[in-house]
């Protein structure tokens, strides 16, 4: 998601071996190429059916992932998915439901999830893979470690963003990211660290600038915003940075507009009864960060 850095305690959530596994993706690619020195080395198809094939097979389900993330970053791999795209989905899906893999790889296969949307591009193609993947990924964002969760939180964005056809399937997505946000709001969600925190904050902000000219309820805008100032207090820097971008783009995106089209005639009401009820509350919010 962009500037955010990521805590020392997000990585504590993997032993030596699997932080290896994440960070040493950009020779999985090379390795396949120089296993098979065929004539078909370099097809791209070649290279894909192999990924898919050793997404069956746990043993090699890691190698694979990481072979698959770095064709994706290397290459422009839609002419190659453009059949291929649901089962791709289902076999990163397999890697993420709960007990079917190891960290490691719901890490990477959510991140073969982001990057299978951001390929495939807005349309059908994106709406079904945000469709199919949000009830796993609602489940890992529940019951995952910190890791897993962070990596969850930014597929999430991501197959959002590009995915959802309407500010209500937005909004949905933004709902599950608030529940780690305010977790006192959730019965099912417990008290995140501060990196998934920080993750949960930048990747519902990310979707916050969709709203463009949304229906807005200033009155229901109070308590988050109220919320996500006292973030700006919080001990940890990267939780503090991410409440900043977040209540700026409340303020840029979401009320902006509204407080300056009816800042003076409110302010010059003499009746206090006779403004909204959110006018004094965000008033007084606004004046106190100094926006």
């Amino acid at each position: 998601m962009g500037r955010r850095k990521q805590n020392k305690s997000t990585t504590d959530q993997f032993d030596s071996s699997d932080t290896d596994s994440i960070t040493s993706t950009s020779t999985g690619f090379s390795d396949l190429t120089l296993a098979h020195e065929t004539e078909n080395v370099n097809s791209l198809d070649f290279v894909i059916d192999k990924c898919i094939e050793s997404l069956d097979n746990k043993s090699t389900r890691v190698k694979a992932l990481k072979e698959l993330l770095d064709a994706f970053e290397g290459h422009v791999l839609f002419p190659y998915l453009e059949n291929r795209y649901v089962t791709l989905l289902d076999h990163c899906m397999n890697s993420i439901k709960k007990g079917k893999g190891s960290p490691t790889e719901a890490c990477l296969a959510s991140r073969a999830i982001g990057l299978l949307a951001v390929t495939v591009g807005t349309g059908s193609s994106a709406h079904e893979i945000m469709e199919q993947s949000l009830p796993h990924l609602e489940r890992a964002i529940v019951s995952g470690n910190d890791a897993v969760k962070i990596s969850v939180l930014d597929c999430l964005a991501i197959v959002t963003f590009i995915g959802a056809n309407n500010w209500d399937e937005t909004e949905k997505s933004m709902k599950l990211m608030w529940e780690i946000i305010h977790s006192k709001s959730s019965l099912k969600v417990s008290r995140p660290s501060s990196a998934v925190l920080a993750a949960a904050v930048s990747a519902w902000s990310f979707l916050l600038t969709t709203i463009g000219g949304c229906r807005i309820d200033l009155d229901s805008w109070v308590e988050p915003i109220s919320f996500l100032c006292t973030l700006l207090e919080n001990d940890d820097r990267t939780v503090r940075f991410a409440a900043g971008e977040a209540v700026t783009i409340v303020f840029e995106t979401v009320i902006g507009n509204r407080l300056s089209y009816e800042m003076s005639d409110l302010a010059d009401l003499d009746n206090e009864q006779l403004k909204p009820k959110w006018f004094k509350p965000i008033m007084s919010l606004k004046a106190k960060i100094k926006i």
